[in-house]
């Protein structure tokens, strides 16, 4: 695996290698050791499965709060996906910036979201799913969203979002007087 940085600090992109003969592939989707340099000493707690099916469908922007942040490694496994990360870190130089990527089947890319940067993707091609990589466990109490529209963002999504959660729907836009999660 290769790790690309991007501009938001921590945040990354992985390639994979794709191995293929006349049989199929085979590609490895995670290594500690080689993504050592985005993980640092956080381990793997959980891994989740979603699958979306509209094409245009938005799920995020999706973090948890300290104690519970979590590092998210992010692939898609089947279809297609415009995935995003937003940078809600207290003090850091990009915060409120954000990253894009294509992620699919067929590129292989993954993508690292580090603590204290929101996480969603839109669907692009129908049936998507992902697999999630989390170094900690899911916690309710610790959750937080930024909404999809959010104007101090800015996200430009490829197609108009539809069919969003009424969760997704209900976070709040981010007042003047946010100014970052602390970790």
């Amino acid at each position: 695996m290769k790790l690309i940085e991007t501009e938001i600090e921590g945040l990354f992109i992985a390639e994979t290698t794709v191995i293929g003969d006349e049989r199929g592939t085979f590609s490895r989707v995670f290594c500690q050791e080689e993504l050592g340099d985005a993980l640092g000493d956080r381990v793997i707690r959980q891994a989740n499965v979603s699958m979306t099916a509209a094409v245009g469908a938005v799920r995020g922007m999706h973090f948890q709060y300290a104690p519970r942040a979590e590092t998210k490694i992010v692939r898609c496994i089947e279809g297609q996906v415009y995935d995003v990360a937003v940078d809600l870190r207290r003090g850091s130089p990009t915060f409120l910036q954000w990253h894009g990527v294509e992620l699919s089947s067929e590129n292989g890319l993954a993508f690292i979201i580090p603590e204290g940067c929101a996480h969603g993707f839109q669907v692009l091609k129908a049936n998507s799913r992902l697999l999630y990589l989390h170094t900690e466990f899911y916690s309710p109490a610790h959750e937080g969203g930024v909404r999809y529209d959010e104007p101090r963002v800015g996200i430009a999504w490829p197609l108009p979002p539809v069919h969003l959660s009424s969760r997704d729907v209900g976070h709040p836009f981010l007042d003047a007087n946010f100014h970052g999660v602390d970790l």
